[in-house]
C-alpha cells in the first residue's frame, strides 16, 4: 500500500497541469493513468501542432447548464499565463486564426512541458495502471484499488475526460465516479462533431464531397436568433462530406444543435445575392453558372442551380426576376435538419458531464464529498472550437491543484 497527499486520476491536459501545481507546492502527488501512451489527445490535436489555447478565451466561449461556473478559474489562469509557461520552456508558437495558438513544431512540445513541470514537482507516475474501485474512508481519505496495488490519498482529483475519441482510450470513468458519490450528471452527447443527414436528403449533395467555403451558420428553430437565443452564430468554413457537413463552422454549431431542429446556413454571407443577381440581369449577358462560379466553388453553383430547376447555361438576363430572387434567397436561407452526428468517434469533446452546480467554482471540489475534485472535460463545461477546451483544462487544473494543496494542508 502506498500513501500520498493527493491522487490525480487522468494524465491528460488537466490532470498533468493539476498534479504539477500541487507537487510544486510541496505535496506528495501520484498521477495515475490507464493508457500506455501519455496525453494522446494533446498529441493528435491541431493536426499534430496542438491548438493549446485561444487569446480571446472567456466565459462567453463556453456552454454549460451553469454558465457562470467557469468564470472564476478562467479569470485566475489566463491564456497569457500558459504562454508564460511555454516561454519558460522555450516553446515557440504562432497565431493561426482568430486567436487560435499552435505550436511552431509539434504537440509533443506541450506534452514535454507538462511532463517536465510534473517532474519538477516530484510527481509519482503510475501508468499504465487501472483503477478498479474507489472507497472513501472514515478518516476522509480515499482508498484506490488499482492494478498496481492499493493507493491511499487524502484528496482525489478526477481528470479522466469525456467520451470523445474512444480509440485513444476515452471512457466513462469520471461519470461513474461522480454517480458513485451521489453527483448528478448533465446529459452527455458528442460536441464539436460533423453532422450527418439521411441518404435520401443528402443524395443531391453527396457528389460535392471535398468542397469548402466560408459561410454563416446558426442552429435553432428560428433563423436569425443568434447568440441571444442560445443558437450560436458563426462565420467559419463549411466542408461538404459524403455523409453530411463538417468544417469549423459545423463543428462549432454542433455544440448548439439539438436533435430534430434545423441548422441555417448562409452560403454567401458577404453578399446580397438577390440584389447582385438582379443587377447582373440588367447589366450582363453571362451564363448564370459562370456568374455564380465567381462567388462560390463552380461544382456547388452547378449543383445548386440543378436542384432549383435552373440550367447553369441559362443567361441571367433571360431568367425571370422571380427565379433569380428564389435562387438568391436560397443561398442566404438554406435550412436543413441533420439526422444525427458522426458520434464520439469523430467528436473533439463531450458536451455535458458532472453537474457543476454541485462543485465549487473556485476550487472544483465536490460539495458532497470533501477532498473530491472533478476537472477538465469531465465536467459540464464545453468550449468552442479553437483552443478554448485546452484553456479550460489548464485553468480548472490549476484551480484544483492549488485548492487541494490547501485542503490537504488543513486536513
Amino acid at each position: 500500500m502506498e500513501s500520498f497527499d493527493i491522487a490525480v486520476i487522468g494524465a491528460g491536459a488537466a490532470g498533468m497541469m493539476c498534479a504539477a501545481v500541487a507537487g510544486q507546492r510541496g505535496r506528495r502527488v501520484v498521477l495515475i493513468d490507464h493508457a500506455p501512451r501519455l496525453a494522446e489527445k494533446i498529441r493528435i490535436s491541431g493536426g499534430g501542432r496542438c491548438n493549446f489555447t485561444n487569446l480571446h478565451a472567456g466565459p462567453a466561449n463556453y456552454l454549460s447548464a451553469n454558465p457562470h461556473f467557469c468564470r472564476s478559474a478562467l479569470a485566475r489562469y489566463t491564456p497569457r499565463d500558459f504562454l508564460a509557461l511555454l516561454k519558460s520552456h522555450r516553446v515557440t508558437w504562432h497565431e493561426k486564426h482568430r486567436g487560435q495558438l499552435f505550436c511552431d513544431h509539434s504537440s509533443e512540445s506541450v506534452i514535454e512541458v507538462l511532463k517536465a513541470e510534473c517532474d519538477a514537482g516530484a510527481i509519482t507516475w503510475r501508468r499504465p495502471v487501472s483503477v478498479a474501485e474507489i472507497r472513501h474512508g472514515d478518516a476522509d481519505s480515499f482508498a484506490l484499488d488499482t492494478s498496481a496495488g492499493q493507493i491511499n490519498a487524502r484528496a482525489l482529483i478526477v481528470a479522466t475526460g469525456g467520451l470523445s475519441i474512444p480509440k485513444i482510450g476515452a471512457t466513462d470513468f469520471a461519470y461513474r465516479v461522480a454517480k458513485q458519490f451521489g453527483h448528478k450528471l448533465i446529459d452527455m452527447r458528442p460536441a464539436l462533431v460533423p453532422l450527418t443527414f439521411s441518404s435520401e436528403q443528402w443524395e443531391p449533395f453527396s457528389a460535392l464531397s471535398g468542397i469548402s467555403l466560408e459561410v454563416e451558420v446558426e442552429a435553432g428553430s428560428k433563423a436569425g436568433g443568434g447568440k441571444k437565443h442560445g443558437n450560436g452564430a458563426f462565420l467559419e468554413d463549411l466542408l461538404f462530406t459524403h455523409r453530411g457537413l463538417s468544417g469549423p463552422g459545423i463543428l462549432q454549431i454542433s455544440s448548439y444543435w439539438q436533435p430534430g431542429e434545423p441548422i441555417h446556413v448562409n452560403l454567401l454571407p458577404e453578399r446580397d445575392a438577390v440584389a447582385d443577381l438582379l443587377q447582373a440581369k440588367a447589366t450582363q449577358k453571362r451564363q448564370i453558372g459562370n456568374l455564380l462560379a465567381e462567388w462560390m466553388p463552380a461544382r456547388l453553383a452547378d449543383a445548386w442551380l440543378e436542384a432549383h430547376g435552373v440550367s447553369a447555361e441559362a443567361r441571367a438576363a433571360d431568367l425571370p426576376d422571380k427565379a433569380l430572387r428564389r435562387i438568391g434567397e436560397s443561398f442566404a436561407r438554406w435550412s436543413l435538419v441533420p439526422s444525427g452526428t458522426e458520434g464520439y468517434r469523430k467528436a473533439e469533446v463531450t458536451r455535458g458531464g458532472v453537474d457543476t452546480r454541485e462543485l465549487s467554482s473556485s476550487t472544483m471540489m465536490s460539495e458532497r464529498v470533501p477532498g473530491l475534485y472533478f476537472i477538465g472535460e469531465a465536467v459540464d463545461v464545453t468550449g468552442w472550437l479553437g483552443g478554448y477546451n485546452f484553456q479550460w483544462a489548464w485553468a480548472s487544473g490549476v484551480a484544483a491543484g492549488q485548492a487541494a494543496v490547501e485542503y490537504t494542508h488543513n486536513a
